[in-house]
């Protein structure tokens, strides 16, 4: 699990890193095309780092008001405040912000662009439907993503697939007003290979960038779920949290296909998993709706966090025993 953890976080940044060379690659083409210049791949690399930092600074306000959240009374909620200043004091953080999110189904996330400034939402549905140690789980691994800077890798994600998009737009315009004129006015094989490559990316980058975005959020899942165990040591607690929003069928009313990798369960995990909650199935294109997916499935999550449990004792083990009985004489 462990050499898992190391490798999925080099596969995160160089994933990062190949946005940046896609979004690069398609301001030069750009620039190439409209006769700008390296001016092209400025104008590119500008919008990634001000959307990014836009987005930066108003995540956790964007993420809050798109799933209706509203501020956890500490007298009503009294035991989501006591497990996550738990959780808090475990991981050597400040205590987030608390939120609660009135829909039936379980579910959890976090936001906020640093820990400093983080905000962790839980739904009515998940506190009826956990008890503290589930619940101690999920917010371990809430409190993992704000730790790991999750909430900032998932925004400079989302804004370079959104700046990958908008430059395949820019560039369809441009070959279709003749931006690549010049070149084909020399009669420059560099420019027909150009436009060539210009289509390909146009087309083709995109779907890439979405790609990518997914395979770094479900990378980023199984490393919380690791610190998860690293808090509590107890991973018995997730791997019950997960088997009961593996189990549970409802889905979350105010959650979209943008903010579904913030949760802890993808809210559209039917689609997802091509079948019941945590089901695998193995009809035609199930394959498919798992590339397309946020979140790893609940299974294999499941299945990674029952390697660690090797050496740690669930909370029922850990009550002393009764003394033997006196010896009679």
């Amino acid at each position: 699990m462990y050499q898992r953890i190391q490798s999925n976080v080099r596969k995160t940044w160089l994933l990062i890193f190949v946005f940046v060379l896609i979004t690069v690659a398609m301001g030069f083409v750009f620039g190439y095309m409209t006769d700008t210049g390296p001016i092209g791949p400025g104008i590119a690399v500008v919008i990634a780092v001000g959307l990014s930092w836009g987005s930066y600074f108003n995540s956790d306000k964007i993420a809050l008001r798109a799933s209706h959240a509203v501020a956890a009374d500490p007298m009503r909620y009294k035991q989501l405040h006591n497990v996550v200043e738990g959780m808090a004091i475990a991981s050597g953080m400040a205590k987030p912000r608390v939120y609660v999110v009135e829909d039936e189904a379980p579910n959890a996330f976090a936001t906020g662009r640093d820990p400093e400034h983080a905000a962790i939402a839980v739904t009515t549905g998940l506190l009826q439907k956990m008890d503290r140690d589930e619940l101690e789980g999920v917010i371990a691994h809430e409190m993992s993503h704000i730790q790991n800077r999750d909430i900032l890798v998932m925004t400079i994600a989302v804004t370079l697939v959104g700046v990958i998009v908008l430059l395949a737009d820019w560039l369809l315009r441009a070959m279709w007003w003749g931006g690549m004129s010049r070149n084909r006015d020399s009669g420059s094989n560099l420019g027909g290979i150009v436009a060539i490559f210009g289509l390909v990316l146009m087309i083709v980058a995109p779907l890439i960038a979405q790609l990518m975005h997914f395979a770094v959020s479900r990378r980023r899942e199984f490393l919380a779920d690791a610190d998860a165990v690293n808090f509590t040591r107890n991973p018995a607690g997730l791997i019950s949290a997960l088997n009961t929003l593996k189990d549970d069928q409802t889905v979350v009313r105010y959650a979209s296909r943008a903010t579904a990798h913030m949760w802890i369960e993808e809210p559209n995990a039917l689609q997802a998993q091509g079948g019941g909650p945590g089901v695998k199935t193995r009809r035609s294109g199930a394959w498919l709706n798992r590339l397309f997916a946020t979140h790893p499935p609940l299974d294999e999550r499941i299945e990674a966090l029952e390697s660690m449990t090797f050496g740690y004792s669930s909370r029922a083990d850990t009550t002393p025993a009764p003394p033997p009985p006196p010896a009679q004489a």
